[in-house]
C-alpha cells in the first residue's frame, strides 16, 4: 500500500511538471512573439509617421511621434530588447526625434526643434548612423535657416557634409540644397548656383535608395522647391525666372502624385516662392493666381513657414511702383489678413 502511494505520488508530480512545463513553454513562446510584435510595431509606426507627415498637421503628428518615442526609450531603459536590437531601438529613437524637431519648428517654436533635433544626433552617434547624423545636421541647418542665422547654418552643412561617401540615400544633394539657402540668403549668386549643379550631380551618383521615406527622403521633386526657396532671395533677373520655372516644376509634380505622397506644406510653400518670383520680375497678376491657394487656407493649416514666407510678398508689394496697382493692393491685404 505504502509503495503505491508512493508510485502514484510520483506520477502525479510527474503529470503536473509536464503540465506545468507545457504551460510554461507555450507562455514563453507567447512572450517571444508579442516582444517581436511589439518591436515590428514600433518600427512599422516610425515609417507610417515618416510619411504620414507630408500629409498631415504638425500638432498630430507632434503627439503620435512623442507616443512612440515613449515606447522606445521604455524599451531603452528596461532592456526589453535583443542583444542586436539596441543600435534599431536607438535609430528609431533618432528618428522619432527628428519627426519631433520638424514639428516643432512648423509650429513656431525653433529652440524646442534644435533641442530634438539635438538628442536625435545623440542617437544617431549610439547607433553609429551616418545616414541619420547626415539627415539631423541638415534638419539643424534648417531650423538655424529659420531663426536668421546663415552662418551657424552653413557649420551644420559642412559637419554633415564630412559623413558622406559610401552612405545610402539623399542626404548629401539635401545637405548641399541647404549650403545653396544659405549662399542665396547671404546674397551670393554665383556660389548659390554653383552649389545648386553639385546638388545635381549628387543626386546622380545616389547609388541606394533613402532607408526611410517620406520625411527622410529628399525626392527631386523637394530638390526644385529647394532652388526656388533659395533663388528668390536673390536680386531678381535671371535669378527669379529660375526660381519661378523650378517652382512651377515642384507645383506640378507633386499635383500628379499619390495623396500620401505629396508634402502639402511645401506644396503650399512652392505657391508663395512662385509667388515671389513673380512679384521679383514685375508679373503681379500671375502673383496673385500663385497665391491664390494659400490664401484660402484654414487657420490650422497655416504652418509658422507659410506666415512666414508671405510676409515677404507683402513686404515686396509694398514698394512704389506696386502703390498704382490695384491686383498689388488686394493681394497685400489678402496677405496682412492671414493669421
Amino acid at each position: 500500500m505504502a509503495t503505491f502511494e508512493r508510485e502514484d505520488r510520483g506520477r502525479r508530480e510527474q503529470a503536473a511538471t509536464r503540465r506545468t512545463l507545457a504551460a510554461s513553454l507555450a507562455a514563453s513562446r507567447d512572450l517571444v512573439e508579442l516582444a517581436d510584435l511589439e518591436l515590428d510595431e514600433l518600427h512599422a509606426g516610425v515609417e507610417e509617421t515618416a510619411v504620414d507627415y507630408l500629409s498631415t498637421g504638425p500638432g498630430p503628428m507632434l503627439h503620435r511621434a512623442d507616443a512612440l518615442r515613449r515606447d522606445a526609450l521604455s524599451r531603452l531603459r528596461d532592456y526589453r530588447h535583443g542583444p542586436h536590437e539596441r543600435s534599431d531601438l536607438y535609430v528609431a529613437a533618432g528618428r522619432l526625434s527628428g519627426i519631433l524637431a520638424y514639428s516643432a519648428l512648423d509650429l513656431g517654436h525653433p529652440d524646442a526643434a534644435l533641442e530634438h533635433a539635438r538628442a536625435a544626433g545623440r542617437c544617431a552617434h549610439y547607433a553609429g548612423d551616418m545616414e541619420l547624423l547626415m539627415w539631423v545636421r541638415g534638419t539643424q541647418s534648417l531650423i538655424s535657416r529659420f531663426s536668421g542665422d546663415f552662418g551657424t547654418a552653413l557649420d551644420y552643412v559642412r559637419d554633415g557634409l564630412q559623413h558622406a561617401g559610401d552612405v545610402p540615400g539623399t542626404g548629401e544633394a539635401r545637405l548641399l540644397c541647404g549650403e545653396v539657402q544659405c549662399l542665396a540668403n547671404l546674397g551670393n549668386s554665383q556660389a548659390a548656383n554653383r552649389v545648386l549643379h553639385y546638388a545635381e550631380q549628387a543626386r546622380e551618383r545616389v547609388q541606394r535608395p533613402d532607408s526611410l521615406a517620406g520625411l527622410f527622403e529628399f525626392s527631386e521633386t523637394k530638390q526644385r522647391y529647394y532652388a526656388a526657396s533659395s533663388l528668390i532671395w536673390l536680386s531678381g533677373g535671371d535669378d527669379a525666372r529660375t526660381a519661378a520655372a523650378e517652382a512651377q516644376a515642384a507645383i506640378a509634380s507633386w499635383e500628379q502624385m499619390p495623396a500620401e505622397q505629396r508634402s502639402l506644406d511645401d506644396e503650399r510653400l512652392c505657391h508663395i516662392y512662385l509667388a515671389t518670383a513673380h512679384v521679383q520680375l514685375g508679373e503681379v497678376e500671375a502673383a496673385a493666381a500663385a497665391m491664390a491657394p494659400v490664401l484660402t487656407l484654414p487657420a490650422e493649416a497655416q504652418i509658422s513657414w507659410i506666415n512666414k514666407r508671405a510676409r515677404r510678398v507683402g513686404s515686396l508689394l509694398a514698394a512704389p511702383h506696386y502703390q498704382r496697382s490695384p491686383t498689388a493692393v488686394n493681394l497685400r491685404e489678402a496677405i496682412d489678413a492671414l493669421g
